[in-house]
């Protein structure tokens, strides 16, 4: 039987600080839920039980204890717009935020819309790829500043700040394979929101923009830890404290972006940047769903966790695909060299 790494454990390494900040208990949760949600492995399903069993209720807790059921039905008090989750039988979803009028800013109602639509891609086992994107061409403003003004105590602000990167961590841990579509602007909270997803295709006339600093703020959706990860330091410092406005051609540049897609031309036969991005995708998403959902599981295990319990983590999951139909397949067309 494979030996686990003891919760306290865990607990130190993915926060190593102290005094330890208040999304460990959400870290946790996010990766009881993801790293091993549907590994049939006898061991996998002992660690996550293990997991759950030290992080109930996946929310933060602390000296004030943060309600995830008291804070959505806050945030519900705030209506506008939605959050939309289309599945396809391709298994690859796309995710719409949508509030056109407000440039696809977050209502405090699009905010519990989108922690339920990353619990219905969690039980979504046929699942393999998530297109994340806007509505009528902008991709998202950040948070809508009605909201935001009537939650502006710090006790009510850091609720919804925890409450919301729970969801982006989780919506990051997802077995599926995601990529941000980003037209139009991605501003403050949806800059954020583009770094929960594992690529990002821009728009050649796109920007990202991490605007916090302009409203007196720093991200609170977890963007700035994901940030540093994907750029680096050195230019997480420039974007986020010169408030610095990211076009493709710097997106590509610095590594915020994978690709650029091309302006849709009618005339030209070129698809819509919404089919572009499927295309795109689709290199990464073909194949069995088991098997797509495996490797990102491994590559999650390998970013999050320290070697010899990402290599235990790898062994598992290998475990779930050995043997299996696409492995058997594949052994007998011979299709090792294709």
């Amino acid at each position: 039987m494979c030996e686990f790494l003891p919760v306290k454990s865990i607990i130190n390494i993915l926060c190593p600080v102290s005094p330890r900040p208040r999304c460990c208990r959400m870290v946790l949760c996010a990766v009881r839920r993801q790293l091993l949600s549907s590994s049939s492995s006898s061991s996998g399903g002992a660690w996550a039980r293990l997991l759950h069993r030290h992080s109930s209720g996946c929310v933060h807790t602390n000296v004030h204890d943060f309600n995830q059921d008291e804070i959505r039905e806050k945030l519900q008090a705030f209506p506008g717009g939605s959050v939309d989750l289309l599945k396809q039988e391709s298994g690859v979803a796309v995710l719409t935020v949508n509030n056109p009028s407000r440039m696809n800013a977050f209502s405090g109602s699009m905010m519990v819309d989108l922690e339920e639509r990353v619990s219905q891609l969690e039980s979504w086992t046929d699942g393999k790829g998530l297109i994340v994107q806007g509505a009528a061409g902008t991709f998202c403003s950040g948070s809508d500043l009605n909201a935001v003004r009537a939650i502006s105590n710090p006790q009510d602000g850091m609720k919804m700040c925890m409450f919301m990167q729970n969801a982006l961590t989780r919506l990051l841990r997802l077995p599926l394979i995601s990529v941000a579509l980003v037209e139009g602007r991605a501003l403050g909270g949806g800059a954020e929101l583009t770094t929960a997803c594992d690529f990002r295709l821009m728009a050649s006339d796109s920007v990202i923009q991490f605007v916090h600093k302009h409203m007196g703020l720093v991200p609170g959706w977890g963007g700035a830890a994901r940030l540093v990860r994907t750029v680096g330091s050195q230019n997480a410092l420039k974007l986020l404290g010169g408030a610095r406005k990211v076009d493709a051609e710097l997106g590509l540049q610095i590594g915020l972006a994978d690709a650029v897609l091309e302006v849709p031309r009618a005339e030209e036969g070129a698809g819509t940047q919404l089919q572009q991005a499927e295309d795109w995708l689709s290199r990464y998403t073909k194949g069995p769903a088991p098997v797509i959902r495996a490797v990102k599981k491994v590559v999650l295990s390998g970013r999050e966790l320290p070697l010899s319990e990402a290599l235990r983590t790898e062994k598992d999951v290998f475990g779930t695909v050995w043997g299996g139909p696409a492995n058997l397949h594949a052994l007998a067309s011979k299709s090792k060299h294709r």
